[in-house]
């Protein structure tokens, strides 16, 4: 605990350093203070830029802003699910939570009648800024709960089992995209818009798909000072934390919706991204320990930093020939899971 508070102050200044960064990269050249200035607008603190540079800085800072949001979202949610599985390896999109998010969002769009590739949540009907949202957390909620039935008969845990039971809720998420993408070929638009939210979007996010997944971490973090300590004792077994007064299943279902939610929110405004859930709260772990009062903190901090970082530099690298978000991740978080399998594997070898 002694290291939490100065690595979440490094955290804060990286996250205050990227943004303004990520804003400022782009095919158009803009200065520190019409950045400055065009971000203040954006939020509605300062007086405009003339013409379209306006425009291309509210863009920039919507996108950087969502991209915090939606990067400290999927790592507390991981860290959370990690808590409740006692498990390192688990995760949001290795436990289908984020699929089955994605999948109740694609539903709900298919239900709304399909949407255009500029995003998701800006159609004009009100109705569409509540199902969306609210689908994508049916979704996750469901998923979640179905591998922890699973993977834990009785109350035991059991690790082969939750891992399978991820894999096996993420083919059959995968193989209902494939059937919904078979159905709407005929239509392009829904078609394309369906295959790019399984990559992940960061494209033209407006103030309602910051706000949106910004809420999800808000209410997510709210639950931390009730689950944290609890998390730590159920470390030890259910029977020894019961024996201290902690209500287990209480404790778990609390967290679970918690993790549900984020990782919802986040799905919802920004597509499926892997393995943010997975990379952020290992490495936080490694840095400031266990203890779940310090990670689940510095865990929305880190993730934010991690996916805002990890977007602002591909852009500076790449230029037009950007990735897709999910992608990216996928391309990280993939080596990465494999290490820690080989770095447990002792532990795998004995399940």
């Amino acid at each position: 605990m002694r290291r939490a508070l100065p690595v979440g102050v490094a955290l804060a200044a990286a996250l205050v350093v990227c943004v303004p960064l990520s804003v400022a990269i782009g095919s158009a050249d803009l200065s520190f203070g019409e950045v400055t200035r065009g971000a203040l607008a954006a939020l509605g603190l300062g007086e405009p830029l003339e013409g379209t540079a306006q425009t291309i800085v509210a863009l920039r800072t919507w996108r950087a802003l969502t991209a915090a949001a939606v990067g400290g979202s999927l790592a507390l949610s991981g860290a959370l699910v990690q808590g409740v599985f006692r498990n390192p390896l688990a995760a949001p999109s290795l436990l289908g939570v984020t699929g089955g998010a994605s999948l109740g969002a694609a539903l709900a769009i298919l239900a709304l009648g399909g949407f255009a590739p500029r995003g998701v949540i800006e159609q004009s009907q009100g109705l569409a800024t509540v199902l969306v949202p609210a689908a994508s957390f049916a979704g996750a909620l469901a998923a979640v709960l179905f591998v922890a039935v699973l993977a834990a008969p009785r109350g035991r845990l059991s690790t082969p089992t939750l891992l399978l039971v991820g894999i096996a809720v993420n083919m059959c998420v995968a193989g209902l995209f494939a059937a919904i993408q078979s159905l709407t070929l005929r239509d392009w638009e829904v078609s394309r818009a369906i295959l790019a939210w399984t990559f992940g979007t960061l494209d033209d996010r407006s103030r309602l798909h910051a706000t949106t997944a910004a809420a999800g971490l808000a209410l997510a973090l709210a639950v931390v000072p009730f689950v944290a300590r609890e998390l730590d004792l159920l470390a030890g077994g259910d029977a020894d934390a019961a024996a201290l007064g902690v209500d287990v299943p209480r404790v778990r279902l609390t967290a679970l919706i918690a993790a549900a939610l984020s990782a919802a929110l986040a799905v919802a405004v920004a597509g499926q991204i892997a393995f943010v859930g997975l990379v952020v709260p290992h490495v936080v772990r490694l840095v400031v320990g266990p203890a779940h009062r310090g990670l689940l903190a510095l865990t929305p901090l880190a993730g934010a930093v991690f996916l805002l970082g990890a977007d602002a530099l591909q852009r500076a690298l790449l230029g037009e020939g950007v990735l897709q978000p999910g992608v990216t991740m996928s391309l990280v978080g993939g080596p990465f899971f494999l290490f820690l399998l080989v770095r447990h594997r002792r532990e795998v070898g004995a399940w």
